[in-house]
C-alpha cells in the first residue's frame, strides 16, 4: 500500500471522526435518561501539532531498551484522541447535562467534516490508481 505521512494522518482522522459520531449519538440517545453527564472526544490539539510539524514523529512511541516489546499498535490511530465525560453541568431537573441541540448542530459538523475526509482519502487514493495504471 502506498502511504504517505498525510494519508495515515487523513485516515487516523477519520477514525477518530467516527469515535466523535458514536459519542455524538451516545449523548443524543440519552438526552433524557436521568443523571446521564454528556460526554465528548477531544483531539484537536494534537492534531493541531501534528499538522503544524507535518510529522507523527513526536506523538510515536520509542523503545529505550531492546529488551523492550514494540509499543506500534498498525490499527492504533496517529491522531491521539481521548473521550471525556462532562461532570461540571447540570441542564435538567434529573442530573441530566445534555443540550439536544447542540448535540445536533455537533452532530451536523461531525458529518460534514467526515465527508470531506472521505474525499481526502479516497482522492489520494484515486492519485495512486491513476498513477500505476499510467504506467502500464
Amino acid at each position: 500500500m502506498i502511504e504517505t505521512n498525510t494519508s495515515r494522518r487523513n485516515e487516523s482522522l477519520l477514525q477518530v471522526l467516527n469515535v466523535q459520531h458514536k459519542v455524538t449519538t451516545d449523548n443524543i440517545a440519552n438526552a433524557d435518561t436521568p443523571n446521564y453527564k454528556k460526554k465528548s472526544v477531544e483531539f484537536e490539539e494534537a492534531l493541531r501539532r501534528i499538522v503544524e510539524n507535518g510529522t507523527t514523529r513526536e506523538l510515536d512511541m520509542h523503545r529505550t531498551h531492546p529488551k523492550h516489546l514494540p509499543a506500534k499498535d498498525l490499527n492504533s490511530s496517529v491522531v491521539p484522541y481521548r473521550i471525556v465525560e462532562n461532570n461540571e453541568t447540570t441542564m435538567n431537573n434529573n442530573g441530566n447535562n445534555v443540550d439536544i441541540d447542540a448535540e445536533m448542530a455537533n452532530l451536523s459538523e461531525n458529518q460534514l467534516m467526515y465527508n470531506y475526509m472521505v474525499d481526502r482519502v479516497s482522492g489520494h487514493y484515486n492519485k495512486m490508481k491513476n498513477i500505476l495504471q499510467s504506467l502500464k
